[in-house]
């Protein structure tokens, strides 16, 4: 599923989680949202679109505003910073690095997560899945923990190839490191190029990998 759909789906808890635990619904509800992607991209097209089918339209009731941790001193740190000083009354975290910046500077307001390509447990950013605790509630698709089952579906799906090269980016590098650790017990073998900034030269990256490597996987989204 791609992560726009995430986006869309999460936009229902993003607006009525964090609400209950106010004692009464502000006129307007102001989210911040730390991406580096335009707020007309697909993704937030989608999302747009769920908030207003669920009531919720965009200078009547609601505020949405968009914070690129890349044009930010401090990066994620400085965009979460920036939103705290916005006085946002929802924080929507979708990078790993954002969670972390969240998690450091504890803001009051609620943080909806969309945990696709890290282990939100693992990493201490929530106690448990039923009690993530920390005024936090969101999405966890379990990435890592399927590493295993796709490779093991892959070498099922095409057993004459035994050769693999893996495009990533920083948000997945654990899911590739957990496709690397899983490729070795069914003796895949990997050869990985790291995607660095957008949008992505997929055609250079493709001339870096190997000639016996016949086939690619993609985690950027």
């Amino acid at each position: 599923m791609r992560r726009r759909d995430f986006i869309k789906a999460v936009a229902g808890s993003a607006m009525t989680w964090p609400l209950g635990a106010h004692a009464q619904r502000p006129a307007m509800t102001h989210v911040g949202i730390v991406t580096i992607n335009s707020p007309t991209s697909p993704p937030y097209a989608a999302f747009s679109q769920r908030l207003r089918e669920l009531g919720c339209v965009e200078g009547r009731n609601l505020s949405l505003d968009f914070v690129d941790p890349a044009r930010q001193p401090g990066g994620n740190a400085g965009a979460v910073q920036e939103l705290i000083r916005r006085k946002i009354d929802i924080m929507l975290a979708i990078y790993e690095p954002t969670m972390a910046a969240v998690i450091a500077v504890a803001p009051s307001a609620p943080v909806v997560m969309i945990a696709v390509d890290y282990d939100p447990m693992a990493l201490g950013y929530i106690k448990s899945l039923a009690r993530p605790g920390r005024d936090v509630t969101g999405l966890y698709l379990q990435q890592l923990d399927l590493a295993k089952k796709r490779v093991e579906l892959l070498t099922q799906a095409l057993p004459n190839v035994h050769a693999e090269a893996v495009f990533w980016n920083r948000v997945s590098e654990d899911q590739w490191k957990a496709t690397s650790s899983a490729a070795l017990e069914f003796g895949l073998g990997l050869a990985d190029v790291q995607l660095h900034d957008q949008p992505y030269d997929y055609e250079k990256a493709l001339a870096q990998v190997p000639a016996d490597f016949h086939s690619v996987v993609i985690f950027p989204t």
